[in-house]
């Protein structure tokens, strides 16, 4: 063959070889690592200004507002975005909260809580400043608002004292008097006649504000503690499906 002189090959030195195959391996690792870890670092969640605005606590409720709990907003990551912790009751009030994995927000200026796999559960918008509302399928409308926005001020014994009626529904269930008057470490509370027998018994002679709510005090046992939920309205605290309610007569 022209060219080739008798005792040469073509084959390249077999060292040449093996170090080309090596670096080809190499690099075939390097662009493999690469693709699993661009996707990795683009879905990585980052903590912008509009969303460094919802950390903290929120109140979570229904529209009617007779379905509320808290949802504090964490800075710390998960899997599929940052995290969010529902007070005890949230998951009895609202169980689709027991899957909620983690907040993405904003995105497409949308606020959304998903699941383990990224799933959406609730999708809210923005309606006011400080107010989300998030129509659910299967729920209804759902809101958060900053709590402490939601915050009544704080009332006084003198502004709580006068007459108030307990309820349960709307059945009346008994007429209470609650006065400025001071009785032990607590104020006087006058049982008007008529109560219902499974009030009466209970003995209730005091009454007192604790850190925002009212606290009627029986004569053995735990005070029962009610929240402000309206224009001279309290309800009974925690909420059951047979709400007591005091209301200002």
């Amino acid at each position: 063959m022209p060219g080739i002189k008798p005792g040469m090959t073509t084959e390249r030195p077999v060292a040449e070889n093996a170090v080309e195959k090596a670096m080809a391996s190499l690099l075939f690792l390097l662009l493999v690592v690469l693709c699993i870890a661009a996707p990795a670092h683009a879905q990585a969640p980052v903590l912008g200004d509009q969303a460094k605005a919802l950390l903290g606590t929120w109140e979570f409720s229904n529209a009617s507002k007779d379905r509320r709990c808290t949802a504090t907003f964490s800075r710390d990551k998960t899997a599929v975005g940052f995290e969010v912790e529902f007070d005890a009751a949230c998951g009895d009030l609202f169980p689709l909260v027991r899957d909620v994995a983690g907040w993405v927000y904003p995105d497409n200026d949308l606020l959304r809580l998903v699941n383990a796999q990224g799933r959406t559960l609730v999708e809210f918008s923005e309606v006011e400043d400080g107010i989300f509302e998030a129509p659910t399928p299967g729920v209804g409308v759902l809101f958060l608002q900053n709590a402490a926005a939601t915050a009544a001020p704080e009332v006084t014994p003198q502004q709580a004292a006068g007459t108030w009626a307990l309820a349960r529904g709307t059945v009346l269930l008994c007429t209470l008097t609650l006065t400025p008057n001071a009785i032990k470490d607590s104020l006087a509370l006058t049982v008007q006649p008529g109560c219902d027998a499974a009030i009466a018994k209970l003995g209730f002679a005091q009454w007192r504000i604790d850190r925002g709510e009212l606290l009627l005090v029986p004569a053995r046992g735990t005070a029962w503690r009610f929240e402000a939920t309206g224009a001279n309205v309290w309800s009974r605290v925690p909420d059951t499906a047979d709400r007591l309610t005091l209301v200002r007569q």
